[in-house]
C-alpha cells in the first residue's frame, strides 16, 4: 500500500488600511478630489496598456480598455452628481479608505 503525502499550503492574509480621504469639502473641492482619483486610475491603466502593447502589438489589452471606459463613465456620473450642487449651501463628506490585502498563493 502506497502512502500519499499531501503538502497543504496555508493561505496567509495580511491587511492594511490607508485613509486616503476623510473630511468635509466644498462641492468644488469634492469634485476635484473624486475627478483626480479617477484620472489617476485611468492613467495607471493607460500605462499598463502601453506596456503590454510595447511588449507585443498583439497583446490583449481588453481588460485595460474596458477599465478605462468604465472609469471614464464613472467620471461623467460623478460630474453629473456634483453639477446641481454648485452654488448651493452644501458640504460634501468623503470617507475613502483604501484596503490592501496581501494573499500568499501556493
Amino acid at each position: 500500500m502506497d502512502a500519499v503525502i499531501k503538502n497543504e499550503v496555508k493561505k496567509t492574509t495580511k491587511k492594511q488600511k490607508i485613509q486616503l480621504v476623510d473630511g468635509e469639502f466644498t462641492v468644488s473641492e469634492a469634485n476635484d478630489i473624486v475627478k483626480n482619483l479617477i484620472n489617476e486610475k485611468i492613467n495607471f491603466h493607460k500605462l499598463q496598456r502601453l506596456a503590454l502593447y510595447e511588449g507585443s502589438s498583439k497583446s490583449n489589452t481588453e481588460f485595460a480598455d474596458d477599465r478605462i471606459k468604465q472609469l471614464e463613465n464613472d467620471k461623467i456620473t460623478s460630474n453629473d452628481f456634483f453639477k446641481d450642487k454648485y452654488g448651493k449651501n452644501f458640504t460634501i463628506s468623503i470617507n475613502g479608505v483604501l484596503e490592501i490585502t496581501v494573499n500568499e498563493n501556493a
